[in-house]
């Protein structure tokens, strides 16, 4: 699944015409190259989920087999825009699920074949104030606000000294027996505040690719440096 719903405020003026999914990235839009990427790897059985200029996003996709998620009423946050397009994925295989807006080196094909959880979340060291916290397993424990000293987990009094910190990528794989805790949330949500909500109940592991380049397309002082990315990985 692609989330590529987001209203990309970020990216104005540009997005107050267009989606930022179909915003061009060295002459190609951000969805193709996450397309692109995602078909490299052999995954054919995709849905996309739209809100922002929802219709350019389906002109775009019109004679593809991808499956389109309906938001335009209401946007539903990472969380309940999965919960929504549920119904759209036809078996029980595990769902990788990656931002539009996120451009990388990653090998989906190792994510793929180490993925033995009830959820893989990509992970790297990139500075940011908010960091996902995991144990010396990769077992995730918490989230934390460096900079307000925000604490959120299911385990009381968490010490985040002791944990492992890491930047969450806008990449993961979810197994589908996590849509039955996720049948009891709210119809908008965040997936990682579910993820921090069963961290202890499931097996929620952190990947971390040891030569992983990330970058997040979120700026527009950011779109040429995007340029140079993609012809560099």
């Amino acid at each position: 699944m692609i989330f590529a719903a987001g209203l990309g405020t970020r990216l104005k003026p540009l997005t107050d015409t267009m989606p930022k999914a179909l915003v061009p990235v060295a002459g190609e839009p951000l969805l193709k190259h996450v397309l692109d990427k995602l078909h490299g790897s052999g995954i054919s059985n995709i849905v996309v989920n739209v809100h922002h200029f929802a219709e350019q996003i389906k002109d775009y996709l019109r004679d593809t087999d991808i499956k389109i998620s309906d938001e335009s009423e209401m946007l539903l946050e990472t969380g309940g825009g999965l919960k929504k397009a549920q119904p759209l994925f036809g078996n029980d295989e595990p769902i990788l699920i990656h931002n539009v807006d996120i451009l990388s080196n990653l090998d989906i094909d190792v994510l793929v074949a180490l993925h033995h959880y009830d959820a893989t979340l990509v992970v790297s060291e990139r500075k940011t104030k908010r960091y996902l916290l995991f144990d010396d397993d990769m077992r995730l424990v918490g989230w934390t606000n460096i900079e307000t000293g925000e604490v959120k987990s299911p385990h009381q009094d968490l010490d985040i000294s002791k944990y492992r910190k890491f930047a969450f990528a806008g990449i993961h794989i979810l197994s589908q027996k996590m849509f039955v805790p996720m049948a009891e949330w709210p119809e908008r949500f965040s997936i990682i505040d579910f993820y921090l909500a069963k961290c202890q109940q499931y097996n929620i592991h952190g990947y971390v690719q040891p030569d992983l380049r990330l970058m997040d397309v979120g700026k527009i002082d950011t779109l040429h440096d995007a340029e140079e990315f993609i012809k560099s990985i």
